[in-house]
């Protein structure tokens, strides 16, 4: 059992950004310990109560390890919807998931009341390819109803040896109930796509990860030569990207920047949750104009950029207000193998905009709708946002995403290679029924005339 004066104790953290492994220090509130609090000793009373109550007439025997390992588990999953209590095979199933070595649906997820919610599917995944959407409630997995179990459990049941299938059984609104078969697969996300149309560049970007960057300014340099060395303007499709790393973020944002100032920032209750992410000059497009696209399945990392980009004036956002997940959270590695995933600070865009449970508000605002002719369906409410999940932070105070694949930059690079010249078509005729997309680019021709 995990012993509680070492965990009073414990000042050992390695930090956990919501997008991804950092290696870095938080430095614990100096002097501080429960023992000096009276209320501290005068909950324990209670606490102490109440176990024994438990003990005395719970109808099931209940070991002493259980009960304290629930006691703390509520304790750290009552503050927000990110901070958790990880015994040992939680903390061993997380290290296996920063290095990729799993088998997934390629989701990310939240809590909406007592079901689990699908925050966004991932481009290219077997969630993604079986057709669920932002804003899907997770009803059953498999047999289990999501009702009686919570997100982490339900995290475990989904993961899976790749080449297995797992049934799902989904809510979505105004129509029934439905079952969906998915075979899991290791998760290897292709990032960004790039296509030219009408004079305007195109570029999708699924996830940040390690390579992102280097893929998106790679993808540019070969629209600029498709272009007679030149772009007039670019749309940077962020709708449905859950995030990534951090770094990956910050790179992106300053491939598009070319003033002294910054990208992000965080504030925490330490000193060293206080960081500024500088800005590095040098935009690869020239001040050629940009319009980025969200929805509420955009997140994290993508509020990061949009929100760069956008108090920087480089970039106009087109579209919904984003999901609102703007918090930082951190690894405190406890006695016996146990962990503490907690929150320790704020995001904030370079004017001080908090993105927590606010998120980022597009200069132009775009309803869900289609262009289809043939449209039956009336649009999905993608609804639930960081606000709306339980215990969320307030805005004035993250399924951990991180780099989900074994493969080193360049051969995810190479991969993406394969895939883009059969993916290219079938994106120029989608894109020709996106109404974001058809917006954005009357935006983009409207500069363009107005400029001349």
């Amino acid at each position: 059992m995990i012993n509680v004066k070492a965990l009073l104790k414990s000042t050992t953290f390695s930090i956990l950004l919501i997008f991804g492994i950092s290696s870095s220090g938080i430095a614990a509130e100096e002097n501080y310990s429960p023992l000096d609090s009276p209320s501290f000793f005068e909950g324990l009373n209670t606490f102490t109560a109440v176990f024994s109550q438990i003990k005395q007439l719970y109808v099931d025997e209940i070991d002493d390890e259980t009960l304290f390992n629930n006691a703390i588990r509520g304790l750290v999953e009552g503050l927000d919807p990110h901070s958790s209590f990880l015994e040992p095979k939680d903390q061993s199933d997380l290290s296996e998931s920063t290095r990729g070595a799993f088998g997934g649906l390629g989701i990310v997820i939240g809590t909406k009341g007592d079901f689990i919610e699908v925050v966004s599917p991932i481009d290219d995944t077997p969630a993604y390819r079986a057709g669920l959407k932002a804003g899907d409630i997770i009803l059953k997995i498999g047999d289990q109803n999501v009702s009686q179990i919570n997100l982490e459990e339900g995290v475990k049941l989904m993961r899976g040896a790749p080449g297995t299938s797992i049934i799902l059984t989904i809510g979505r609104p105004d129509i029934a109930p439905f079952v969906v078969k998915i075979t899991r697969e290791i998760i290897t996300i292709t990032s960004a796509k790039g296509l030219l149309d009408e004079g305007v560049a195109y570029l999708r970007i699924a996830q940040f990860q390690r390579p992102t960057a280097k893929l998106v300014s790679s993808i540019i340099s070969d629209l600029v030569g498709k272009n007679d060395g030149k772009l007039d303007s670019l749309i940077i499709d962020l709708r449905n990207n859950p995030g990534g790393l951090l770094d990956s973020s910050i790179d992106i944002s300053n491939l598009f920047i070319d003033e002294p100032g910054i990208v992000v920032y965080t504030e925490g209750r330490t000193p060293s949750a206080n960081v500024s992410f500088p800005t590095k000059r040098g935009d690869i497009l020239n001040g050629a104009p940009i319009v980025v696209l969200m929805n509420k399945g955009s997140a994290s990392a993508s509020e990061i950029v949009a929100g760069a980009l956008q108090d920087h004036n480089r970039a106009i956002i087109m579209g919904e207000e984003s999901f609102g997940k703007g918090s930082v959270q951190s690894m405190l590695n406890l006695q016996d193998g146990f962990g503490l995933k907690l929150t320790t600070a704020r995001y904030f865009t370079p004017s001080g905009r908090s993105i927590q449970s606010k998120g980022i508000t597009p200069d132009i605002e775009l309803e869900n709708i289609s262009l289809k002719k043939d449209e039956d369906e009336d649009s999905i409410d993608l609804s639930q946002q960081e606000k709306d999940l339980k215990n969320a932070l307030s805005a004035e105070e993250e399924e951990i995403l991180v780099d989900p694949t074994d493969l080193s930059a360049d051969e995810i690079i190479e991969s993406q290679d394969e895939i883009s010249d059969l993916r290219d078509q079938e994106y120029v005729d989608l894109l020709k029924e996106d109404y974001f997309v058809h917006e954005a680019m009357n935006v983009l021709k409207a500069l363009k005339i107005y400029k001349k």
